[in-house]
C-alpha cells in the first residue's frame, strides 16, 4: 500500500476553513481590545502630563489589599502582577490548544512562527544588548522582544488592512509562541528571590484546578477561588504572578472527552475557557494594565528628546524597529533557504517585511519587563516607557505605510475568500483544504474543535 505524498507546504499558506473561521473571530475582540489599550495608554500619557499628573502617580500606587497575606499592593502593580495574569492564561489556553489541535501539531506548519518568534526575540534582544554594552542597563536586553497583538490588530484595523487568511493566522501565531518564550524569561531571568516553599505549596491549588478541569468541572465557584490561591502562592514564591496565569492553562483540555460526545461534538473545555475569558483579557485587563504602566512624565519636547537619547530607550528603539524586522525576516528568509520552500505565490519578501515591522510593536509585555528590570530606579523606567512607546509607535507607522501600500493585492486576496458560488456555508477557496476535524490534515490555531 503506498502512502499519499505530502504536499509540500508554502510559506504563509492558507490553511483550513476552520482555522480561518477561529483566527477571525479571535482578532476581532483582540481589534477591541488594542482600541481600548490604545485609549488607556493615551489617557495615562495625557493626565501623567498634565497640570494633575501628581493625582495619576498617588493614584498608581495607592495601596490595597490584605497585608496580613502580603497583598497589600498599589494599583498598579495589581495591574501587572494581577490583570496580566489573565492575559496569560489566555495566552496559555491558546498556545496548548495549538500544540494538541492546530498549527503547532504539524512541525511543517509550526516551523515558519517558531522560527521567527524565536529570531524575533533573539535579534532585539542583541541589539539593545550592543547599544548598552558598558553599562549597567544589561538587565533589560529582553524589553524589545516582545509583541503586542492587541495593538498590531488595533493598528490593522485602523488602516484598513485586509490581511489575507494565511498573513493573519501567522500574526496570531507568532504571537502566541512570542507570550509562551515572554513567561518563560520573566520566569528565569527576572525572578530575584525564589522561595521554594511557597512554589511547593503552589503545585497543590495547580493540580486540583486541573483535576476539576479534567473531568470537565467548569463550576466558577471551584476553580476560581483555587486560581486565586495558586496566584497567591507563585506570587509569594518569588516568581512573577503571572507565570500562575499560564500554568493554570495548561492543565485545560483541549479536546472533548468520549463522554461529552468526542471531538465532533463542539469545542473543548479549553475554548469555552478562551471565550469566557478573553473578552475579560481584551476589553478590561490589557486596558487597565496600560493605563497604569504607560503614564510617563517626558517634561515637554526636550525632556523626550533627552530620554530618548539615553541608551536604555535608544536600545529599546532599536531593537523593536531594527531588531524585530531583521530578526522576524531575517529567520524567514532562512528557513526558506533551509528547506527550500516557496512563499506563497499571492505573496511577496514586502509582505514579510511589512508583518515583521508590526511585530515591532511591543507594548504591554515591554512595559511589564521594563518594570521587572529597571522598577526601582523611576529614571530607567521613565526612560524604558520613553523607548518602548516611541519605538512601538515608529515600528506601527512603518508597517502601515508598507502594508497600505500593498492593500490593493489584500483586497483582492480576501474577496476572493469569501466567495461561495456553490452557497455551502464554505467560501470556494477552502473547499480542497483539508479540516482537523476528523484529526487529519494541517490546520492552524483556529482548529481548537478536535
Amino acid at each position: 500500500m503506498t502512502q499519499t505524498p505530502q504536499r509540500p507546504v508554502r510559506l504563509f499558506s492558507r490553511g483550513s476553513f476552520l482555522e480561518h473561521s477561529r483566527t477571525a473571530e479571535i482578532l476581532r475582540a483582540e481589534t477591541t481590545g488594542g482600541i481600548l489599550l490604545i485609549v488607556g495608554a493615551v489617557a495615562a500619557l495625557v493626565w501623567a502630563n498634565s497640570p494633575w499628573s501628581d493625582a495619576y502617580a498617588e493614584l498608581r500606587e495607592l495601596t490595597v489589599g490584605p497585608s496580613a497575606i502580603h497583598l497589600d499592593l498599589s494599583l498598579g502593580t495589581w495591574a501587572a502582577d494581577g490583570l496580566l495574569a489573565i492575559f496569560f492564561f489566555v495566552a496559555g489556553l491558546e498556545l496548548k490548544r495549538e500544540f494538541v489541535a492546530g498549527d503547532l501539531r504539524d512541525p511543517r506548519r509550526a516551523a515558519l512562527p517558531v522560527v521567527a518568534a524565536a529570531g524575533g526575540m533573539a535579534v532585539p534582544a542583541l541589539v539593545f544588548t550592543l547599544v548598552n554594552l558598558g553599562t549597567d542597563n544589561l538587565s533589560g536586553w529582553a524589553i524589545p522582544t516582545a509583541t503586542d497583538i492587541a495593538f498590531a490588530v488595533a493598528i490593522l484595523a485602523v488602516i484598513s488592512s485586509h490581511l489575507p487568511s494565511g498573513l493573519r493566522t501567522f500574526l496570531l501565531t507568532l504571537a502566541v509562541v512570542d507570550d509562551l518564550l515572554a513567561i518563560t524569561i520573566i520566569a528565569i531571568f527576572y525572578t530575584d528571590e525564589l522561595s521554594p516553599l511557597y512554589l511547593l505549596l503552589a503545585v497543590l491549588p495547580i493540580a486540583a484546578f486541573g483535576f476539576l478541569v479534567q473531568k470537565r468541572i467548569r463550576s466558577p465557584w471551584l476553580l476560581v477561588p483555587l486560581a486565586l490561591v495558586a496566584w497567591a502562592l507563585v506570587h509569594e514564591s518569588g516568581v512573577h504572578a503571572t507565570v500562575a496565569g499560564v500554568l493554570l492553562a495548561f492543565t485545560v483540555p483541549v479536546l472533548r472527552s468520549e463522554a461529552a460526545g468526542g471531538p465532533q461534538a463542539g469545542p473543548g473545555l479549553a475554548e469555552h475557557l478562551e471565550h469566557l475569558i478573553r473578552p475579560i483579557s481584551a476589553g478590561f485587563a490589557v486596558p487597565v494594565f496600560a493605563f497604569f504602566a504607560a503614564g510617563v512624565t517626558v517634561g515637554g519636547f526636550s525632556g523626550l528628546f533627552d530620554s530618548l537619547g539615553s541608551k536604555v530607550a535608544l536600545g529599546i528603539v532599536a531593537g523593536l524597529i531594527i531588531g524585530k524586522t531583521i530578526g522576524i525576516a531575517g529567520s524567514t528568509w532562512l528557513l526558506q533557504r533551509f528547506t527550500k520552500a516557496d512563499l506563497d505565490e499571492d505573496l511577496s519578501w514586502v509582505d514579510v517585511i511589512g508583518m515583521s515591522m508590526l511585530a515591532g510593536i511591543g507594548f504591554t509585555v515591554s512595559l511589564l519587563i521594563g518594570e521587572l528590570a529597571f522598577g526601582a530606579d523611576e529614571i530607567l523606567e521613565a526612560e524604558v516607557k520613553v523607548g518602548v512607546l516611541v519605538g512601538s509607535l515608529i515600528a506601527a507607522l512603518l508597517a502601515t505605510v508598507i502594508l497600505r501600500a500593498r492593500n490593493r493585492v489584500y483586497k483582492r486576496l480576501h474577496d476572493l475568500e469569501q466567495v461561495d458560488a456553490d452557497q455551502d456555508g464554505i467560501p470556494d477557496v477552502y473547499d480542497d483544504t483539508p479540516s482537523r476535524e476528523d484529526g487529519s490534515g494541517t490546520s492552524g490555531p483556529t482548529s481548537g474543535r478536535s
